[in-house]
């Protein structure tokens, strides 16, 4: 029978910021390391719900923490990510610390990192940073950087799955991303949802009331599946 996997704490530190990651363990040996990266709300159940799945999947999981405090609702992340991110390189340090603390639990195994909203921002300036990561995976991540990639300076393979009618990414974003992946050397597949909108992973997007929101069953399944099988193609 199979049980649900759960969550232990996992402390870690940035900058003198006391962070708590959350752990879930597959059943049997891990396949891969995955460095999960929540939307801007920090830890949400959504995100646990992910990190269970994927455990269930066979990799071992790890919820990292962009804030190291409690986040009371999606409307007072806004101030407090915008802080955080205000200096990106402090921000791909905090980013960074989170993939370092499971790289201290994964003894060895391939690591990828995925993020959701910020979180999918968050991997990709991870890969933009150099880090040595097999692959990274983006859901409704935005796609500018303050940083641009030097050439030869990614090292994993990127998947973005992206909604094209997102407000917060327009075209001009999209465009200017391929070119400078294809400027660094990437090695890049980007997924484009038509008539798909920002948080279209997130079953609650419409309940917030935000038009740039809307959750999107198909691109849901069909941007899971994607990762599931990026995944698969890298570990052979």
């Amino acid at each position: 029978m199979t049980t649900t996997p759960t969550l232990e704490p996992v402390s870690y530190e940035h900058a003198g910021v006391a962070l708590t990651g959350w752990l879930a363990r597959p059943e049997g040996a891990a396949r891969a390391a995955v460095a999960l990266f929540p939307t801007i709300a920090n830890v949400i159940p959504l995100m646990e719900e992910r990190a269970r799945k994927l455990a269930a999947e066979g990799y071992l999981v790890m919820i990292t923490d962009f804030y190291g405090e409690p986040i009371e609702s999606f409307e007072a992340s806004f101030p407090v990510a915008e802080k955080l991110r205000a200096d990106n390189a402090y921000y791909r340090a905090r980013v960074i610390a989170g993939i370092e603390a499971l790289r201290g639990l994964a003894d060895g195994l391939k690591l990828f990192a995925i993020g959701h909203c910020m979180g999918g921002q968050a991997v990709l300036e991870a890969a933009r940073a150099g880090e040595d990561l097999a692959g990274v995976v983006s859901f409704h991540g935005t796609l500018p950087t303050t940083a641009p990639a030097q050439p030869g300076g990614i090292k994993p393979r990127i998947l973005v799955c992206h909604g094209d009618a997102d407000p917060l990414v327009p075209r001009t974003d999209v465009v200017a991303f391929w070119e400078e992946m294809d400027a660094a050397g990437a090695d890049w597949h980007f997924h484009s949802y038509g008539n798909v909108k920002h948080g279209f992973t997130d079953p609650h997007s419409p309940d917030k009331g935000m038009a740039f929101l809307d959750y999107n069953v198909s691109a849901d399944r069909q941007s899971w599946a994607s990762m599931l099988s990026f995944f698969n193609e890298i570990l052979g």
